[in-house]
C-alpha cells in the first residue's frame, strides 16, 4: 500500500482508507451506522432505480466522496480520482512524460507559449504562438485544458500528431512529436557581478521531490563561483513537499534549529528541527552566507515556511509583497478504489509560533513591481477598430498604459484616447501608419513586453534586493 504523503501546496489540496466501504455500507468498521435508516444506501438505491439520469455505482461513490470533503469548507481538502491523484503526484515529480511545451488557453484557443529547450517539441519545430488545432486528428475546439493535456500525454517513446496554425505564416503545419521524459527542474541559478561583489541568485519554482538535491547542486556551484551572498527567489512558488523545504532551510540554519511547528486538531504542537548536510565544510560555508528572500502574493505554503523559518531565525531579510497566506498541511491517503483523499490534517506555525493562514508573511521591505512586469505576453490576434469592444482591446489598453501611453479607458472599449495611443505606438514601432489594432500591432506589443521583462534591470524587486545585499556586505550587517 502506498504511504500517505505530507505536502504543502496552494493549489487543490482531502479521509482515511475505508471511506468507500463506509459510504457503501453506511458505517465504518466497529462503528454504528449513521442512522437506523441507512440513508446513504437508500439514496444509492433510489438513484440507481429511479433517476432519469443514469450513472454507475462508481460515479455515485466518487460523488459522495467529493461531497464529504466539500462539507469541510476547506479549499485544500478534496477527493482525487485515480487519474487525478496520478496527475497531482506527477506535478511534484522530478520528471514528466510529454512533448515539452508550455501551453496557455486564450479565448478558447490553445496556444504554445514556448517549447522547452532541447525538448521533443522544440526538435519537432514547434514555435511560440503556434495554435493547437488537432491532436491525432481530433479537433480540440470546445475542449478544456485538462482534456487537451490528456490527448497529448502518452507513454514514453510513442508519438502524437499535432495540427498547428502558425499565425506568423498564416498556414497550418503538421508535426509528429515523440513523447519523452522531460526533466522537471525546480531550481535555477546565476551569478550577479556588481561593484566588486558576487551575489548568487537562486530561483525556486516549487518544492518538488528533487528540489533539495537541485538546491545543493546549485548552491555548491554558486560557492565555487565566489558568491558572497544569496538572493533566494520564491515569487510565484506555490509550495510542495514539506521535507524538501525542510532540507533547504536546514542547509542555512544550524542543526537542531526549529524551522516550523506542526499543530494537530487537538492543539498539540510538534517542533520540526533541521538536520545538518552531510558535508561539514559545505554546511559551514552555507551557514556563513547572508541571504535575502524575494516573495510575492504567489509565494504560498512551503515557500512561506522557508520565509518564516529564515526570518524568525535571523537568517534572511524579506523583500517584496505580502505572501499568499496558507498555513495548513495536507496529507494524502489512498482509498481502495485507487483514488485518494487529500485532507488538511495540521496547521503549521513559524518558529515564533505565528499562524500565517489568511494573513501571509509581511516583507521586511515592501516593494511592488512596475505595471508592465506583471502583464503576461498573451497570444492575442485579430483586428479591432475604434468603437469595437472586447477582451483583446482591454488587454492592449493595459499594456499601452503600462508603457506610458495616455489611456483613459482599460475596460475593452476602443475609445478616442485608445485610438490616439494606438496610432502613436504604431509610429514608434515603425509599423504601417493607422489607428487599428491588427496582427502587426499585437506582435509588436508582445515583443515590447518580452524585451522589457527579459531585462533584469526592470525587475524592481530584484534590483532592490541586489542593492540591499551590497549594502549588507559592505557594512557587514
Amino acid at each position: 500500500m502506498r504511504m500517505s504523503r505530507f505536502f504543502l501546496l496552494a493549489a487543490v489540496a482531502a479521509v482515511a482508507g475505508g471511506l468507500v466501504y463506509f459510504i457503501l455500507n453506511g458505517k465504518g468498521e466497529g462503528q454504528e451506522p449513521i442512522s437506523e435508516q441507512n440513508p446513504i444506501d437508500e439514496a444509492h438505491d433510489l438513484i440507481m432505480e429511479r433517476a432519469v439520469h443514469r450513472v454507475g455505482t462508481d460515479e455515485l461513490v466518487e460523488g459522495a466522496l467529493r461531497g464529504m470533503a466539500d462539507v469541510l469548507g476547506d479549499p485544500y481538502s478534496t477527493y482525487l480520482t485515480k487519474e487525478e491523484a496520478a496527475e497531482h503526484e506527477e506535478s511534484l515529480s522530478d520528471e514528466r512524460v510529454g512533448i515539452g511545451a508550455e501551453i496557455t488557453e486564450s479565448r478558447g484557443r490553445f496556444i504554445i507559449v514556448a517549447p522547452v529547450r532541447n525538448s521533443p517539441a522544440e526538435k519537432a519545430g514547434i514555435l511560440p504562438y503556434d495554435e493547437i488545432v488537432r491532436v491525432d486528428a481530433e479537433r480540440v475546439e470546445g475542449r478544456t485544458m485538462k482534456e487537451l493535456l490528456r490527448l497529448i500525454k502518452g507513454k514514453e517513446g510513442t508519438s502524437v500528431a499535432l495540427t498547428l496554425f502558425r499565425p506568423e505564416e498564416g498556414r497550418h503545419v503538421e508535426v509528429s512529436v515523440k513523447r519523452a521524459a522531460i526533466p522537471q527542474k525546480t531550481v535555477e541559478s546565476r551569478l550577479i557581478e556588481q561593484d566588486g561583489y558576487t551575489i548568487g541568485y537562486l530561483g525556486l519554482s516549487m518544492f518538488g521531490e528533487k528540489t533539495a538535491e537541485e538546491w545543493e547542486t546549485h548552491t555548491r556551484k554558486m560557492i565555487a563561483g565566489g558568491a558572497d551572498a544569496f538572493i533566494i527567489d520564491v515569487r510565484g512558488n506555490p509550495g510542495g513537499y514539506l521535507r524538501s523545504v525542510g532540507k533547504v532551510a536546514g542547509s542555512l540554519l544550524r542543526p537542531g534549529t526549529v524551522f516550523a511547528f506542526m499543530e494537530d486538531a487537538d492543539g498539540l504542537k510538534e517542533p520540526l528541527e533541521t538536520e545538518a548536510p552531510g558535508d561539514k565544510e559545505y554546511a559551514e560555508k552555507m551557514r556563513r552566507m547572508q541571504a535575502v528572500i524575494l516573495q510575492d502574493k504567489g509565494s504560498a505554503s512551503a515557500s512561506e515556511v522557508l520565509s518564516g523559518a529564515l526570518r524568525d531565525n535571523g537568517r534572511a531579510f524579506i523583500i517584496g509583497t505580502v505572501s499568499f497566506g496558507k498555513g495548513t498541511v495536507q496529507e494524502t491517503m489512498p482509498l481502495s478504489n485507487g483514488g485518494e483523499m487529500k485532507l488538511s490534517t495540521r496547521k503549521w506555525l513559524t518558529p515564533s509560533g505565528t499562524w500565517i493562514h489568511g494573513k501571509g508573511i509581511q516583507p521586511d521591505l515592501k516593494s511592488d513591481q512596475g505595471p508592465l512586469y506583471g502583464i503576461p505576453s498573451m497570444p492575442v490576434d485579430g483586428r479591432y477598430r475604434p468603437g469595437d469592444y472586447g477582451e483583446d482591446v482591454g488587454y492592449a489598453q493595459r499594456v499601452l498604459g503600462a508603457l506610458g501611453y495616455e489611456i483613459s479607458r482599460k475596460d475593452g472599449y476602443f475609445d478616442e484616447t485608445t485610438e490616439k495611443a494606438v496610432e502613436k505606438f504604431r509610429n514608434d514601432e515603425d509599423l504601417q501608419p493607422g489607428r487599428a489594432m491588427d496582427r502587426d500591432f499585437f506582435r509588436s506589443l508582445r515583443s515590447r513586453i518580452t524585451k522589457y521583462q527579459a531585462d533584469v534591470k526592470n525587475d524592481e524587486q530584484l534590483q532592490l534586493a541586489i542593492g540591499y545585499m551590497k549594502h549588507a556586505l559592505r557594512t557587514g550587517n
